[in-house]
């Protein structure tokens, strides 16, 4: 990993998202976020908002995560959000919307390390994203995970594979390991 432009990008970890097939990815996304803010480095939060009309309620049929408390963000990662680099707000899947992009950009990351919900949607489209836009795109497989359950985190990480690359997946050990001292 680039030493100086990785950045955490941890995606909708928020209430709409968190099930019973989810919940468990909370304290294993919060031990990252500690151990990466450790490092001094930036992390960003993600926030999903659905609209009324979107194509996830016309396509989907799927209109969850369009009011508070289903847009907040967990209340274990709410303390993390609020000291967070930045927090985007989106309607797309992917983290690059204009905001995103722009950030990006203006702070000149090149290696983005990504965590969250959905693996299969949300976290692999914003790595998938980031790796067409020739930077460097990490998915942290045992701090994602998926509302519609391990088989489809594991739809994810597999398409992640072919998408992005094997060496492209670590578990949270070695996202913190491969970083070198700031």
């Amino acid at each position: 990993m680039n030493d100086t432009r990785a950045v955490l990008i941890v995606i909708d970890m928020q209430n709409g998202f968190i099930n019973e097939q989810s919940r468990h990815v909370i304290p294993k996304v919060v031990e990252l976020v500690e151990q990466w803010e450790a490092t001094g480095r930036p992390v960003v939060f993600t926030r999903y908002h659905n609209y009324p009309g979107s194509p996830f309620e016309r396509l989907i049929h799927w209109s969850k995560v369009q009011h508070a408390p289903e847009t907040d963000i967990v209340p274990e990662l709410q303390p993390h959000a609020a000291r967070a680099r930045a927090v985007v707000d989106k309607r797309i899947y992917s983290y690059f919307n204009d905001e995103g992009v722009d950030l990006t950009n203006r702070e000149g990351w090149t290696d983005l390390v990504f965590c969250g919900v959905a693996t299969e949607s949300c976290v692999l489209k914003s790595a998938v994203d980031a790796f067409e836009r020739d930077l460097t795109p990490w998915l942290v497989t045992d701090a994602s995970a998926s509302h519609g359950g391990a088989v489809a985190h594991d739809a994810g990480i597999l398409v992640a594979r072919r998408f992005i690359g094997l060496g492209q997946l670590v578990n949270t050990s070695e996202a913190i390991l491969a970083l070198p001292p700031p």
